[in-house]
């Protein structure tokens, strides 16, 4: 019991000095390096973010959303729902009611973006916060008639390290003080795509230098005297695959093309289709080893994709590593938005900062987990969503948290302190002599007179 009770008063004691730990206006920083697998971790030489990991937390699975794109998985992270729920289903969509189209380069129009509420507009609308973004996608456009007070459009030609020293700036001269600020980069993304993630001299060397931008982001905020202050969340969209010619799923050798439209492509394709019945039977026989077509009703739960206008009447789904294609052939050695349950479309999450325990890993948690736990360090009432700050307790400094392994050892070590003391117990009862009833010594006849003093 006695053990059980110093547990207990180590976790409080644990609780009360993490509060206190905590700025009086907590701060956060929120950093995507856009499709960075989370085996890059183990594969690779990665000293500066190594560094940032070893005082800080690391999830090293995050279970994204599908489909396992750039736009849907950007939002989900900020809003903490998933893609049929925040509306943001694929890098490009259309909408039949309005006839508008969606498009990584046609992205500005609120109407696909104000399903939801993202954190830098909750930020903004409690207590008088300040936001900041640095291309992050959807920062640029007036959800519920808000933007960021301070944003980059995006622009790839604009080096990491002048979008650092913007967000530096903003964090540092801002009144009210910018309390979240947002961080986008297209590497490694860009360079999976090139090269495939097998290529392990090209990836090692782009991987190499999104390290040194690391390296830079967190020497940035310590000569601006934010880094003890300041909590920073890195973490991705998305992972990648590796790609072949040899796998490719050729539409036209099954349909001909007037039949449909593709809305989105591979290796998740949205089909519109003329008549659905007809194009539906037809892709079905399509490469039945390497790729599944579903109605929008057949579409598995566990996707969560299924209820919203926006998603296709039809779904293709590719096995990973395989391209659906026209009847082109291939264009890039590394693709994402296979089913989310791959390993190899999994992103990574490190944190450092007061808000966050030191030296602490967790094997996984799931991508809409992150938006809970991104509103209860900045004190934000969340809006409703799908995750739960349940599952991120274990990286937060002022949360008491045990997980199952821990559980099953105090509890062993309880009853082993306990039976080692009933052990004990039996044993030096066992040992004692029993005491007999006092009574007076009886002299013998023979016995000599006893001394008189």
């Amino acid at each position: 019991m006695n053990v059980v009770l110093l547990f207990l008063l180590n976790g409080i004691f644990a609780c009360c000095s993490g509060n206190s730990a905590h700025e009086a206006t907590p701060r956060l920083l929120l950093v995507s390096f856009d499709g960075f697998r989370a085996d890059y971790l183990k594969t690779y030489n990665l000293p500066y973010l190594q560094d940032f990991i070893k005082d800080g937390v690391l999830v090293e699975h995050v279970n994204n959303a599908f489909i396992t794109k750039t736009f849907p998985n950007h939002y989900s992270i900020v809003t903490g729902l998933y893609e049929e729920t925040h509306g943001i289903v694929a890098n490009t969509m259309f909408d039949a009611a309005t006839k508008k189209r969606f498009s990584p380069f046609s992205d500005t129009d609120p109407f696909w973006w104000d399903e939801a509420v993202p954190i830098w507009v909750t930020n903004q609308l409690q207590e008088n916060k300040t936001s900041a973004a640095a291309m992050w996608p959807g920062t640029d456009v007036h959800i519920q008639n808000i933007v960021p007070h301070f944003f980059m459009k995006y622009n790839s030609s604009v080096s990491f390290s002048k979008r650092v020293e913007n967000i530096v700036t903003w964090l540092n001269s801002s009144d009210p003080p910018v309390t979240f600020a947002a961080l986008y980069w297209e590497e490694p993304d860009a360079s999976g795509h090139k090269y495939g993630p097998e290529d392990t001299k090209n990836m090692s060397n782009v991987l190499q230098e999104v390290d040194k931008l690391i390296g830079h982001l967190v020497k940035s905020l310590k000569v601006s005297k934010l880094w003890e202050e300041i909590n920073v969340i890195i973490t991705s969209d998305h992972g990648m695959a590796q790609c072949s010619q040899d796998r490719l799923i050729k539409l036209d050798d099954c349909i001909e093309p007037q039949a449909y439209t593709l809305i989105d492509t591979s290796p998740v394709a949205a089909i519109l289709p003329r008549n659905e019945t007809y194009v539906y039977d037809h892709l079905k026989n399509c490469s039945p080893n390497h790729m599944k077509v579903y109605r929008k009703e057949e579409i598995p739960e566990r996707y969560h994709y299924h209820y919203n206008e926006r998603i296709q009447p039809i779904i293709l789904v590719a096995d990973e590593g395989w391209t659906i294609v026209h009847n082109e052939t291939l264009h890039r050695l590394g693709d994402h938005g296979y089913d989310n349950a791959f390993p190899s479309m999994h992103p990574f999450l490190a944190a450092h900062g007061p808000a966050f325990r030191k030296g602490y890993r967790l094997k996984t948690m799931n991508i809409v987990d992150i938006y809970p736990m991104m509103c209860h360090i900045l004190g934000l009432t969340p809006q409703p969503n799908n995750g739960s700050l349940s599952n991120a307790k274990c990286l937060l400094a002022d949360q008491w948290c045990i997980d199952v392994a821990e559980a099953i050892g105090i509890v062993i070590g309880v009853l082993m302190v306990l039976a080692t003391l009933t052990c004990l117990m039996i044993i030096m009862k066992n040992r004692t002599p029993s005491l007999r009833p006092f009574s007076r010594l009886q002299l013998q006849e023979e016995d000599d007179d006893p001394l008189i003093g």
